[in-house]
């Protein structure tokens, strides 16, 4: 009768494992990991969110350490980095350190709007870099670096227009800050994902903030 057993529970426990597995991919569950594919996010290619999600992009300086940041928001259901508001297509790493792409170093945000909302990933935002320095966080200089925030949406690009309007109030110095829709997206090199979380450090240290 055991043996008879065995072959149920075995089935029991690895649907059991498929179900977790679900819920973890999906974000859903309580100390889930963040997925790695916002949007689907490829070289170039359209990008589609899960139903019932929103996608957002920021720019603000190294991406490795601003994915990390936006890693740590509940309701973030996955983040990629890639290059994004240039004008060179399918760029590589190297080509964008040459300051001739246009692009600006991205994060790439899927994010459950019942679980947190745009304005609260707008504040994470202004939170974790300097708006002020125009194409320079801290150490890294260029146009790679600048502040930047890729709308998707009528109403993301209000209210982040209206939330930097709000910011600049805390500042002496103007925010060079540009809000546009996102274009298009290229997903980063696969050593660039996640970087943060691949060699267990803190990367790129923010600057100290509204002080100037």
């Amino acid at each position: 009768m055991v043996n008879m057993l065995r072959p149920l529970l075995f089935s029991l426990v690895v649907l059991a494992s498929c179900h977790s597995a679900s819920a973890a991919d999906n974000g859903s569950g309580p100390g889930t990991k963040v997925g790695t594919s916002p949007g689907h996010a490829g070289q170039g290619t359209a990008l589609t969110p899960e139903p019932g999600h929103q996608l957002a992009g920021f720019a603000e300086g190294c991406f490795w350490g601003s994915e990390d940041t936006f890693r740590q928001v509940p309701g973030v259901i996955a983040t990629a980095v890639g290059y994004s508001g240039g004008h060179t297509k399918n760029p590589s790493y190297e080509d964008v350190c040459t300051h001739t792409t246009g692009h600006a170093e991205t994060v790439l945000v899927e994010f459950d709007p019942a679980r947190v909302t745009y304005a609260a990933l707008l504040r994470t935002f202004w939170d974790s870099h300097d708006p002020t320095t125009l194409n320079r966080q801290g150490p890294d200089f260029g146009d790679q670096y600048r502040s930047a925030i890729f709308t998707f949406s009528a109403e993301e690009e209000t209210q982040a227009r209206a939330s930097m309007s709000d910011e600049q109030k805390h500042y002496k110095s103007p925010i060079t800050t540009q809000i546009q829709p996102m274009s298009v997206f290229w997903k980063a090199e696969d050593y660039h994902q996640q970087y943060d979380e691949k060699t267990g450090r803190h990367s790129c240290p923010l600057p100290n903030r509204k002080s100037s």
